[in-house]
């Protein structure tokens, strides 16, 4: 299980808009449909997302993101969207004992601390598997 965070260059907003971010949620979801690992928390925030996943077996860590990346930054490329991310990406080894409810409560809160919405049920580019 990993909490990944990634970033555009220069922190351009780029999924500030509907359909850039909903291109971006595409991306965990064919992940997922592939085989490629399993989202269990995301948010997508205008200049950067936070995944929090459980990786398929086979499937190395960079792989997979360079893959979100790629593909996403490709798709908006040619929908007329320029976005480019930063290389690389930082990710978290979620140890045994981490309460996974708990990190994606942290995952999901992120626009309610950025100020982006007063209530996270008011941003529309979130996901969990626990909604309780």
């Amino acid at each position: 299980m990993y909490l990944i965070t990634s970033v555009t260059v220069d922190r351009q907003p780029c999924f500030a808009s509907l359909l850039p971010a909903r291109v971006l949620i595409q991306q965990f979801m064919r992940c997922q449909n592939a085989g490629l690992a399993t989202t269990q928390a995301f948010v997508v925030m205008p200049d950067h997302f936070h995944w929090l996943m459980q990786l398929g077996e086979r499937e190395a860590l960079s792989s997979v993101v360079q893959r979100v990346k790629s593909c996403t930054a490709r798709h908006l490329r040619t929908d007329g969207y320029g976005c480019e991310w930063q290389k690389g990406f930082h990710d978290h080894a979620v140890r045994r004992e981490e309460d996974l409810k708990q990190l994606a409560r942290y995952v999901v809160a992120n626009p309610l601390r950025a100020g982006l919405v007063g209530s996270i049920r008011d941003y529309p580019h979130w996901d969990c598997v626990w909604l309780d």
